[in-house]
């Protein structure tokens, strides 16, 4: 059973999804790929344990603080590869940024930045797993599915130097 409940951001309403133990989704409500790993109807449920964690870890990072991401459990659905690479989005520290690039060179020299993009593109667990760190070798604020205008935001939010 999949369950869901909505959140009212600072930058519009966002929808998040449980197994009932780990967190598996929270998009922007009209996000690029919105609730794509969703492959049935969620239950509504706004109080589930995992959701009241979600909020309140919410809460603090809009407020400027830097909550931990160990603080929740996460459960995305993707891929190996994809699954890698949202490992590495959590390493970013917060307030940093890192490049499409340099991602792609953790893997190898033959790894393209435009995979790395199309992975960071379908990360399911938007803020948290924080693909809006990523940004392109020359500093561009490319690619972010919840919109440019969101990334910004959230790079403001943290305090990353944004050009």
């Amino acid at each position: 059973m999949i369950y869901k409940t909505k959140y009212n951001s600072p930058l519009g309403v966002l929808s998040i999804a449980s197994d009932g133990k780990s967190l598996t989704g929270l998009w922007f409500e009209g996000q690029k790929y919105f609730e794509a790993t969703l492959h049935s109807e969620p239950k509504t449920d706004d109080s589930l344990e995992v959701f009241k964690s979600a909020k309140d870890w919410l809460n603090r990072y809009f407020k400027g603080e830097n909550p931990k991401i160990s603080e929740l459990s996460l459960a995305p659905e993707g891929s190996e590869f994809r699954q890698k690479v949202w490992e590495i989005l959590c390493t970013i520290p917060y307030g940093s940024t890192m490049t499409y690039k340099e991602i792609a060179n953790k893997f190898g020299a033959n790894m393209s930045p435009q995979a790395i993009g199309g992975a960071v593109g379908h990360n399911p667990i938007s803020i948290i797993i924080p693909c809006h760190r990523v940004i392109g070798t020359n500093g561009s604020l490319t690619g972010y599915a919840g919109g440019i205008e969101r990334k910004i935001k959230l790079l403001e939010l943290e305090n990353c130097l944004v050009t």
